[in-house]
């Protein structure tokens, strides 16, 4: 996954009023963390919440100024049950690369009872030298931090410690299955982790000259998908209309039009997006607001929703919450920052959906999974 090349920061109103998580008193000068800091926390916020075992990890975070935007994506994550079990049974310790191996202590961090966690209690192990870094106190968005964190995860725990050079291999000859499985190897012989067995799919694009058909096809790892919000004149819009928009096809014309390989010139072409390989873990954004969420389609692959990250507001600022289906207890609960409540998955249902997580119902061991949408 290409790295983040600079903290992202959203502008806010200096009205207080406009944030409801940026009150007065919790203003504070900007404090710049790494993502190793942050990943480290995050591990340890899953190893202190397991430590207290009638609690089952329902336990808020508190808001340190404006920072409801990753109190909701570490919910999220925490409620990722693979990636929970993982850091619980010590997997990240295993598979710490050699430039991690030096500083493989776990933070020593306090909860008692059902007191939320201050993220600045935790006492971090930071094992990776890095100048990427997030700004608190300071509106963020929450998928551009999700990618953020999980990139940090991902590098310290890659299995491949010397990346081989990277080839140019022709792969045009071969049947689009074929090519897309080369394709995907030879990411993994670059990026290969447990980050990467959850999180990451393969996107197909292909392009049609509509002058003399020549058909070519592009495969690319993805982490989470952006999807458009399909219009209609009535009734509710449901994830699978949008899903629909986001693989139909789409006619490239006038100014937009490629270069055909085989014409040598450019011309009116079609493109269309479809999903090569499923991830176990499914994250879409959301692209716009007032959207109900429904199950993912029934054809096969089947996902169910566990985790849904919410953005009330707009995009100057808000305030930021989650939903997660607790993976011991099988019940929804609501996470805004400090406070967790149970609620009823019918109340899941939100236009204020966001980031939503799905994992996939029948995990499959196989490295490649061929599904279509």
């Amino acid at each position: 996954m290409p790295s983040l090349r600079h903290s992202y920061t959203v502008t806010v109103p200096e009205d207080p009023a406009a944030l409801p998580c940026d009150r007065p008193e919790m203003r504070r000068r900007s404090h710049p963390l790494s993502r190793s800091v942050l990943v480290s926390t995050f591990m340890g916020l899953i190893i202190n919440q397991a430590k207290n075992k009638s609690l089952q990890g329902l336990v808020g975070l508190k808001n340190l100024g404006n920072t409801c935007f990753m109190n909701s994506i570490l919910q999220c994550l925490s409620n990722t049950l693979e990636l929970r079990d993982y850091c619980l049974r010590n997997g990240h310790i295993t598979d710490l690369n050699n430039n991690c191996r030096s500083n493989t202590a776990l933070i020593e961090g306090t909860m008692t009872d059902s007191e939320p966690v201050d993220l600045f209690n935790l006492k971090p192990c930071t094992s990776v030298k890095s100048s990427k870094n997030v700004s608190l106190y300071s509106q963020q968005d929450a998928q551009e931090f999700l990618r953020f964190l999980l990139d940090g995860l991902h590098n310290e725990v890659n299995r491949v410690t010397v990346r081989p050079k990277v080839s140019v291999l022709d792969f045009d000859h071969l049947a689009d299955d074929e090519k897309g499985r080369r394709m995907w190897n030879m990411y993994l012989a670059r990026e290969d982790s447990k980050v990467v067995d959850l999180f990451v799919g393969q996107l197909k694009s292909s392009l049609t000259c509509t002058a003399c058909g020549f058909r070519s096809t592009v495969f690319d790892p993805f982490w989470d998908l952006s999807i458009p919000i399909a219009q209609k004149s009535s009734g509710e819009v449901t994830l699978k209309d949008c899903l629909r928009l986001f693989t139909k096809e789409d006619v490239l014309d006038g100014e937009e039009r490629p270069t055909c390989t085989k014409c040598k010139a450019r011309r009116k072409c079609t493109k269309r997006f479809s999903i090569q390989k499923f991830p176990q873990v499914l994250v879409l954004r959301i692209l716009s607001s007032h959207l109900c969420i429904l199950i993912f389609p029934e054809k096969r692959p089947v996902y169910n929703l566990y985790a849904v990250s919410n953005h009330s507001g707009n995009a100057l600022g808000g305030h930021y919450t989650a939903y997660c289906k607790n993976p011991a207890l099988g019940e929804w609960y609501s996470y805004n920052d400090s406070r967790v409540s149970p609620m009823s998955s019918s109340q899941v249902r939100s236009s204020n959906a966001y980031v939503l997580f799905y994992e996939l119902a029948t995990p499959s061991h196989s490295k490649y999974q061929t599904c279509r949408l």
